[in-house]
């Protein structure tokens, strides 16, 4: 897949450089295929998850703004066993046919233009504020401004958890920044 959308946007993989993004719409094994085949990463900063749960991804040219979204073929799951007849089991059919079938039979790829803003996910490397509310860092320009105030998403109301209170039990708790400070400190 990653391959394909070097070949399709006209660039040399994998990139050393920040000019490929990746989108990828699973948190399976493709994304690692696709990392190492592009040179795209989460840690680098040039990847993002956004989780569908589809086996396809999203390549942008961030030089040209171009995008190629790509997915496999439906039927090449079935046409798996015209290029591994012998094999085994349908794992094994396509783990010999996928190296065979033509890019063609195998992926569809789709030009595509994002709707959401480059600029905005990939924002500025190195740029950190503190949440008012817990203090911990937010980097490059993911807090929330409500009411003047930086906020982590979490203290926001956007949190993925809840804090463990009191031996287990889970409830939302904000504090202030500047209280859990001094009792910090003074331990």
């Amino acid at each position: 897949m990653g391959l394909y959308a070097g070949e399709l946007l006209d660039l040399e993989l994998p990139r050393q450089d920040k000019r490929l993004f990746a989108f990828v719409e699973t948190d399976g094994c493709l994304t690692d295929g696709l990392a190492a085949a592009t040179g795209c990463a989460l840690g680098s900063r040039t990847m993002r998850l956004i989780d569908y749960g589809k086996s396809a991804a999203t390549l942008v040219d961030t030089v040209l703004n171009r995008a190629i979204r790509i997915w496999p073929r439906p039927e090449a799951r079935v046409n798996a066993w015209r290029y591994a007849p012998d094999a085994p089991d349908r794992w094994q059919a396509q783990l010999v046919a996928y190296q065979l079938m033509p890019t063609a039979e195998l992926l569809c790829p789709q030009t595509v233009s994002l709707n959401v803003s480059l600029e905005a996910i990939i924002s500025q490397h190195g740029r950190r504020v503190v949440c008012v509310r817990c203090g911990e860092d937010i980097a490059n320009e993911r807090e929330v401004r409500l009411e003047g105030e930086s906020l982590c998403r979490s203290c926001a109301g956007e949190a993925y958890y809840s804090l463990a209170v009191d031996g287990g039990g889970h409830e939302d708790v904000l504090w202030s920044w500047p209280l859990v400070q001094d009792e910090l400190c003074q331990r």
